[in-house]
């Protein structure tokens, strides 16, 4: 598929087979896995090239939390939980710092008092046996709430350096939205968001077994920045060593921002931009703002970008406000893709009367912290896949290959299945060139017997059946057919291959 706008890159889409449930992260790990967390507690591996599927770890104490700690007045009375974010050790391939890292949902109070909190789990990878060995909490009794959970997790190097840095939200629900879910108000968690005593509405940051660095903004403390709606998405360039949040606004101002140690993004008193003053008061507090005394430095930082800087939209059907919803985003330093080299490209959820399901491309200046400047026939930022929102559904991760050619999405929801969605750089292509067409292709009967039958556009190469735990199955090519009497009652996805290098993916039925 093209870009929608300018189509000056052509990739081929394709999708793996992989059945996925309710995915969060995807990365790319040195072991040449793509790594996922799912719903359940589950950390799952995923070859990049079959889509063969393995759960190679689920919480024991993973917790869906408890209709004790609903809360009615809200619109989404659940209390927050879920398998977040998720890490590996930049030596991952090294004896001794195997580890896997993700975030997860637990009770950390009793049977009868539930206390629904995060943690971060450290697992031990055997490469040889190709599974965890053992299993350690490093982090815990990490906040909840009724909405805005943050949750993603990335491990960065600074001067040589490994630290683990965690996204939380502000844990609360907008009063503008959904006013009476806390009584009183001040009781509302994103209240505390500039405040380093609470750690809701932060960027945390923790030596690599879990302790508190010692030069952290303020000691003993764990954050590293504050003044944080929803931070989603961290994003990070190893050589400039600039770090990177996207973050969900209210009904404006998603943002992505340049984080600094110990600075403020102003959440909730100041939105997007100083300058655009589109909230009222936050001219006042921005002129106003008086630095903590305990944080060297400290000042109230604007982001790097705001997208719907414009003034509250008075419509509660949020489909009509102009924000995204960035989810999370990558790095992108190769120049496998021109045009891409030194960006930021980040996905995003909303599918509303002015936004899409798409990925962004940002290309950054020299020195990372700005963007470079847009022109009209090379705008920035640049949207990619924008025609494919029907079949992509929203996007709520994003990889890349090390390579540079391969992009590699997550959705959770708003398409036919949770999947992982390809985008392979075409370089032979020309921007004049049409857009390479799907073949057509049709599985009858569906639901089948003991044979299905195929039509395709395109000659076939390759087909196989995977269940929905991504295991491939066994079948058979015949003269009538695929043979599947092996399978068992229930559904499948059939993943097929073309000639032409189209990777296909159908669902199956079998009676």
């Amino acid at each position: 598929m093209t870009a929608k706008e300018g189509a000056s890159q052509q990739f081929a889409r394709s999708e793996l087979p992989t059945q996925l449930l309710t995915p969060w992260e995807i990365t790319y790990g040195p072991d040449d896995y793509l790594w996922l967390t799912e719903e359940g507690g589950r950390v799952v591996r995923v070859s990049p090239l079959t889509g063969e599927k393995k759960i190679v770890y689920t919480a024991p104490d993973y917790s869906q939390g408890h209709p004790s700690e609903c809360c009615q007045l809200c619109y989404n009375p659940e209390i927050g939980k879920g398998t977040l974010g998720l890490a590996l050790h930049p030596d991952f391939l090294n004896a001794g710092a195997s580890f896997i890292y993700f975030v997860h949902s637990y009770n950390n109070g009793s049977d009868s008092l539930h206390q629904t909190r995060f943690k971060i789990c450290r697992l031990e990878w055997d490469h040889a046996k190709e599974q965890v060995v053992n299993a350690a909490t490093i982090v815990s009794d990490l906040p909840t709430g009724y909405d805005h959970l943050g949750g993603r997790l990335m491990v960065v190097r600074q001067g040589g350096v490994p630290f683990l840095f965690l996204s939380v939200g502000d844990n609360g629900v907008s009063e503008t939205n959904f006013p009476g879910c806390y009584d009183p108000d001040s009781l509302n968690p994103n209240n505390k968001c500039q405040d380093p005593v609470f750690k809701s509405g932060k960027i945390h940051r923790f030596n690599m077994d879990g302790t508190i660095p010692s030069d952290n903004p303020l000691p003993g403390n764990s954050f590293y920045t504050r003044g944080h709606r929803n931070p989603q998405g961290l994003m990070y360039d190893p050589v400039k060593e600039v770090l990177y949040d996207v973050e969900h606004g209210d009904r404006t101002d998603d943002e992505i921002n340049v984080l600094k140690k110990g600075m403020n993004y102003g959440w909730k008193q100041v939105r997007g931009y100083h300058t655009d003053i589109n909230h009222p008061g936050e001219d006042h507090y921005v002129s106003s703002y008086k630095p903590h005394p305990g944080i060297v430095g400290d000042q109230l930082v604007e982001p790097l970008y705001s997208w719907c800087a414009v003034s509250q939209h008075t419509a509660s059907d949020n489909t009509y406000w102009g924000t995204v919803a960035p989810s999370d985003g990558v790095y992108y330093g190769s120049d496998a893709i021109p045009g891409f080299q030194n960006s930021l490209l980040v996905v995003t959820l909303k599918k509303g009367k002015h936004s899409h399901r798409e990925v962004y491309r940002f290309r950054l200046n020299d020195e990372g912290t700005g963007l470079a400047p847009s022109t009209i026939s090379e705008p920035n930022p640049k949207k990619y896949f924008t025609d494919d929102e029907p079949l992509n559904g929203r996007l709520r991760d994003i990889a890349v290959s090390p390579d540079g050619r391969v992009i590699y999405l997550i959705n959770n929801s708003g398409a036919d299945r949770d999947k992982i969605i390809v985008y392979t750089f075409d370089g032979a292509a020309s921007s004049a060139e049409p857009v390479t067409v799907e073949p057509e292709i049709r599985l009858f009967p569906n639901p089948c017997g003991d044979y299905i039958n195929i039509s395709c556009s395109a000659r076939l190469e390759e087909t196989c059946v995977y269940n929905q735990l991504g295991q491939k199955q066994r079948i058979y090519t015949t003269p009538a057919g695929i043979n599947v009497s092996a399978l068992l009652p229930g559904a499948y996805v059939m993943w097929l291959r073309t000639a032409d290098g189209h990777v296909l993916a159908r669902r199956l039925v079998k009676n």
